[in-house]
């Protein structure tokens, strides 16, 4: 029905609502010795740093975490098997501490400023100075030991990571929601309503699918009236009067609709007069009930019924 028919008005427009919200994320705010802080923290566990992003990634960053330098260079054969160790650790870490890499040939000043003779190298950085440094390649466990001896020492005057951005809920679609949208996409207003009802009484709570199943039937309802109904109809023929009124609403003329059904109200009484207010009704349902045409058609009837 895309391009055929202009729902825009209509509250819950069948082809809106066809996601929900999947489970929000945990919360952010881990510290910096949090076993969930990498989850949580909007820092990467590993940097690439160059000369141009060292005083920002390493010397800055170390006022919020401990911050390993990892000097090394693409000929380096032992910088092959220490940095993919560094960098599985500092993942592992969970961001109580990051490490930062540096390729000494790209950046010969950082190089200098640390006094590199050989690489690999790794100094640790806290506060925006060394603390320790090590060379070659340390199996694991001695290395997790050095950084455990340095965070006993300076970790409780680190500030910590900071915490990631709460994201949104990702939305999942429902595949019923999806296939029933598909349909009316493809014009099969009949097939629209089915699979709609179906879905809403499977699932009392999707109010989406109820609210999509009443507006394709109002649709379907207005296309089959003549739009010259809503000159010709007489004022005492409550049948032509609704379908004039669908006509009108359908057109994008809310004010219209109502005042009409309103004014018919005010000329009927007894059983008439409780159907069109009926009719009423039921097409309040398909707009959102804060909308100004709502309120002020409202507020009408019941100045016309009492």
């Amino acid at each position: 029905m895309t391009g055929a028919v202009d729902l825009s008005v209509l509250k819950e427009r069948a082809d809106a609502a066809r996601t929900r919200p999947a489970a929000p994320s945990r919360p952010a705010g881990a510290g910096p010795t949090d076993p969930d802080a990498a989850a949580t923290s909007s820092v990467p566990a590993v940097v690439e740093v160059s000369e141009a992003t060292f005083e920002t990634e390493v010397l800055a960053r170390s006022e919020q975490v401990l911050v390993l330098v990892d000097l090394w260079a693409t000929w380096c054969e032992p910088c092959k098997q220490l940095s993919p160790l560094l960098e599985r650790l500092a993942t592992e870490a969970n961001g109580s501490w990051i490490l930062a890499k540096i390729d000494i040939d790209a950046n010969p000043r950082i190089a200098q400023a640390f006094g590199v003779q050989s690489v690999p190298t790794v100094v640790a950085i806290a506060l925006g100075q060394p603390v320790a440094a090590f060379q070659g390649v340390q199996p694991a466990a001695q290395i997790t030991a050095w950084v455990d001896e340095i965070m006993t020492k300076v970790g409780d005057q680190l500030t910590g990571l900071p915490a990631a951005e709460p994201t949104e809920p990702e939305e999942v679609e429902d595949p019923g929601m999806v296939a029933a949208e598909a349909l009316l996409d493809d014009g099969d207003l009949e097939g629209a309503v089915a699979a709609y009802r179906a879905l809403a009484e499977a699932d009392p709570s999707n109010v989406e699918a109820a609210s999509a199943a009443r507006n394709v039937e109002f649709v379907i309802r207005a296309q089959s009236h003549d739009p010259a109904v809503v000159d010709s109809a007489q004022p005492g023929d409550i049948e032509a009067q609704f379908a004039a009124a669908d006509v009108l609403l359908l057109a994008q003329r809310p004010d219209d609709a109502f005042d009409r059904l309103i004014a018919l109200v005010r000329a009927t009484s007894g059983d008439e007069r409780s159907q069109v207010r009926t009719r009423l009704l039921s097409l309040f349902e398909l707009f959102d009930p804060a909308e100004t045409y709502v309120v002020s058609a409202r507020r009408k009837l019941a100045s016309a019924l009492y």
